[in-house]
């Protein structure tokens, strides 16, 4: 998401940290925010930018970075059209007249985003040759930057997306009107980007799957645009919605937009990207695993918690590696783990349980769960052997700390096979929210 933090188009050190903190935090890809194609491309005078050969040089430890913490640099190409010059969002987001350093807007036609925004100056045919030039030569920088994905912005109402929508568009010519002309310049722009770029390494489009408006680009224009775009090499439909205006009201609602992806995935036979109020790993897992999307990509979720991926990772009770100076806070997966979601379900369940704690006597100042029995290591087996091979026990321990494990490993041994571990032990039951229990044997 874009920061509005840089100086000339170029990152600054907030970008590093912001970007690489992603990386550490166990983000499969990191996507380097909008980045114009052209100054008059940018939303504000701080966007990010990809104009000039030294924007690529400069972007070089950033995506090094990435990459060697285990993700993959991506990064979005894009020309903000007739929402250019405006103050940052924390400024307030108004247009910015040439005393202030802004400029005038371009755009298909000379039609104003709202009336608080000035009038346009609508793009002639050498425009938008030199224009398509822009992005190719973005691409190019791209490559040389280090990034392994690039994304087209097509969405948002910025510039592409205004020429595929009816409501920015009033061309008279060959680049508006039907369905074809207005997609034709989006195209043209996709066909010369995947020339340049390398066969090998993929490209997304993000679009506005829908305007919201009567009036407006829908759902079935953005099917028939994803197979023209499958048909020139593009991976990855980036599903979003909205954004051609401002007085258009959205329903939002957790995975609105869901239903695009599935869609577009279904019926034009690509793969497709969910977005929008995702912020749960089981939610996202979910729609995954029913074939709603392929990828699910995140943005206000991760600006919340750069460790989103690593603590989803923990929920979902899969292991993946961690930064080295990080591992002593790592969960290490086994095959008797409890993810946060079942252990959510067996709490609030009618089956009974025992919460076990394994700690010696002098580390239970550390913090632990009320309620949950404390019985050493050593005194675990006298301690269950009168009680149903069939009951539920889940083992804690002191965070990341093996004796969990190899509690719940003692007592599977020994006939108990609903024994688990929790990972995490107190740590991921508050993270998972859950009060304290009664205390007891078997107590739910």
């Amino acid at each position: 998401m874009c920061q509005y933090s840089s100086r000339d188009g170029h990152p600054s050190d907030w970008h590093l940290v912001h970007l690489g903190s992603r990386a550490v935090g166990g983000a499969g890809l990191v996507m380097m925010e909008a980045s114009a194609v052209s100054p008059e491309g940018r939303i504000t005078p701080f966007d990010m930018g990809i104009w000039s050969d030294d924007h690529a040089d400069s972007l070089q430890r950033i995506t090094q970075f990435i990459r060697q913490y285990g993700s993959i640099p991506g990064i979005q190409l894009a020309h903000a059209g007739r929402k250019a010059s405006t103050q940052r969002p924390w400024e307030g987001g108004r247009p910015l007249g040439s005393e202030q350093g802004g400029w005038r807007p371009i755009a298909p036609s000379a039609i104003a985003y709202s009336s608080d925004f000035p009038v346009p100056q609508a793009l002639s045919i050498i425009g938008m040759r030199s224009l398509l030039e822009s992005f190719t030569w973005a691409a190019e920088r791209a490559l040389r930057a280090g990034f392994q994905v690039l994304e087209l912005h097509m969405a948002h109402g910025y510039l592409l997306h205004e020429f595929l929508s009816p409501i920015a568009n009033r061309r008279e010519d060959d680049y508006g009107g039907s369905f074809e002309n207005r997609c034709r310049f989006p195209l043209e722009v996709v066909r010369s980007v995947r020339a340049a770029w390398p066969d090998e390494l993929p490209i997304f489009v993000r679009i506005s799957a829908t305007d919201w408006s009567d009036d407006g680009w829908d759902l079935e224009e953005s099917i028939k645009l994803a197979r023209e775009l499958k048909k020139l090499g593009v991976d990855l439909i980036d599903c979003s919605s909205g954004g051609i205006a401002p007085h258009i009201e959205i329903p939002q609602e957790p995975g609105f937009q869901v239903p695009f992806a599935a869609r577009i995935r279904e019926e034009a036979h690509i793969a497709t990207g969910a977005v929008g109020m995702i912020t749960e790993a089981t939610q996202a897992e979910e729609l995954l695993k029913e074939g709603s999307a392929d990828a699910v990509l995140l943005g206000r979720a991760l600006l919340r918690n750069p460790y989103w991926a690593k603590q989803a990772a923990t929920e979902l009770a899969v292991d993946v590696a961690w930064p080295k100076p990080y591992e002593r806070i790592r969960t290490h997966k086994s095959p008797n783990s409890i993810s946060l979601a079942d252990l959510r379900a067996l709490f609030f369940g009618e089956e009974p349980f025992t919460v076990i704690d394994v700690r010696s006597i002098s580390e239970f100042c550390d913090g632990h769960i009320e309620g949950a029995l404390r019985i050493p290591y050593e005194e675990l087996l006298s301690f269950v052997s009168s009680l149903p091979k069939d009951s539920n026990f889940i083992t804690v321990s002191n965070g990341g700390t093996g004796r969990s494990r190899s509690a719940a490993d003692l007592l599977r041994s020994h006939g108990w096979f609903n024994a688990r571990r929790l990972e995490g032990g107190y740590y991921q039951w508050s993270a998972a929210g859950l009060p304290s229990i009664e205390s007891g044997l078997l107590a739910s």
